[in-house]
This record gives C-alpha cells, structure tokens and sequence, in this order.
C-alpha cells in the first residue's frame, strides 16, 4: 500500500492532472536543465482547438504555449502575468486585430519567441512591444504604417527583422501603402503633428473668416438701414411757416 502511495504521487508530480491543463488543450512536462532550471516546465498545445479567448486558467508553470490556428480576437492586458516561466508564445493564424500596452505585461523579460504572424492586427500601441526581448513575428498582418506602429517597431529588440517583414495596408503617406515598412523613410510622427497643426490653422482661419464675414455684413447692414433711414427722413414733406413767424422776421430785420 505503501509504495502505491509513493507512485501516485510521483504521478501526480510527473504529469500533470486533468485540471491542471485548460479544456481543449494538451499539456506535457519537460525537464527544463537545459534553461538553467531546476524544475519541470509544461509545453501547452492549444492549437486547433476552437478558441474564441486566450484560457484563463493557464498552469503558472507553462514554458512553452500554442494558441495558433484559433479564433481568437483579443490579447487583454496582462493575461500573461502570471506565467513567470513563458519562453514561447504562438498566436499565429488567429484574429487578433490590435494590442494594447499591456498585452504582454509579466512575460517581457522571460519571452523568447513571440509568434503573431497571420493575424488581422493592423494598430498596436506604441508601448506594446517595448518591454519585450523576444524575438517578435508579426509578418501578414493588414499593418496601418502610422506614428503608433513607427514608434512600436522602433520599441523592439529586434526591430530591424521584424519591421522587414510589415507590409503597409494602409499609411499616412497614400505612396506608402503596399510598401515595405522600412521603405518609410519619414518620421511619421512629426508628419502626424504637422498635420495636426495644418488643420488646427485651417480651423482657426476658417472661425477668422466666419468673424471677419459677420462684422463686415453687420457693418454693411447698418449702413443700408441708416441710408434708408436718411432717405425716409428726406421724402418727408417740409413744414410750413405760419404768417405771423414771417412777420416777426420782417420787423425785425
């Protein structure tokens, strides 16, 4: 009975149990010696399993996670936090239209690989990646090349192979699109401001001119009243001198 006990616990140390591993996916243990480790690490396979969400219920000791070839259409901020062990993140072939600052919060330092190639991501915030080591996929993606991505892609470790790879959907410079990213040689960014400051002086011309239009229609409108006014006073019939005023002039003079 004894060394029954002992080998269930082994088990049960060895693998891990049913409701360790989320549904839908497969969880196996590895030795992790070979990272400077001294503990076992779970590799969760969640591929093709349906996923409409990222699992909640992730094992704290997962090292390696497949989440590619779901339906999974966002990356809440922090969803990671508490997988302190993640070397490995595939979101590849999923529907995962943009990211947040935090998506990735708690994993920056550890991650290795960061897989979000064939997505529909097109924005991400400029701080996304910015915390990140890994080496980071995001190629056939529907990128809008704008100041966010600029600053994002320039925010990564290895910027340079994975900016190669961004092909411009859509861009602030209409010559750009269906370009490479790093073809933009412009700092968009500064392009966005002079942007801004265009239209804003646009908009404060357009309110000068409603003014100066107003004043100088109010101007023109008292004038035309006052002519009228003056032209009424002048149709006015003149009034007759009584007798008596025209001899009092007389004897006076």
């Amino acid at each position: 009975m004894w060394l029954l006990l002992q080998s269930l616990v082994l088990m049960a140390l060895c693998f891990p149990s049913a409701s360790m591993c989320p549904k839908g996916c497969v969880c196996q243990r590895f030795d992790l010696h070979h990272l400077h480790l001294h503990h076992q690490g779970l590799n969760v396979n969640c591929s093709q399993s349906r996923l409409k969400e990222i699992p909640g219920d992730l094992p704290v000791d997962t090292v390696v996670l497949r989440l590619d070839r779901n339906h999974i259409s966002a990356v809440p901020d922090r969803v990671f936090r508490g997988l302190a062990l993640l070397r490995e993140l595939n979101l590849s072939y999923n529907a995962v239209e943009t990211l947040g600052e935090g998506a990735f919060s708690g994993v920056e330092a550890t991650l290795q690989v960061l897989d979000l190639s064939h997505n529909r991501i097109a924005s991400v915030h400029k701080d996304a990646f910015a915390r990140l080591k890994a080496r980071v996929v995001v190629d056939d993606n529907p990128w809008h090349c704008d100041c966010a991505l600029q600053q994002a892609i320039g925010g990564m470790a290895h910027n340079h192979e994975a900016a190669a790879r961004v092909l411009c959907r859509s861009s602030e410079l209409r010559d750009q699109e269906g370009r490479p990213f790093l073809a933009v040689d412009t700092d968009l960014c500064n392009l966005a401001k002079r942007t801004t400051d265009y239209a804003m002086l646009v908009t404060m011309f357009g309110w000068f001119a409603m003014v100066i239009s107003y004043v100088v229609y109010y101007v023109r409108q008292n004038q035309e009243d006052a002519r009228r006014h003056l032209e009424y006073l002048k149709s006015l019939p003149s009034k007759p001198k009584k007798p008596d005023e025209a001899d009092d002039i007389s004897t006076v003079v």
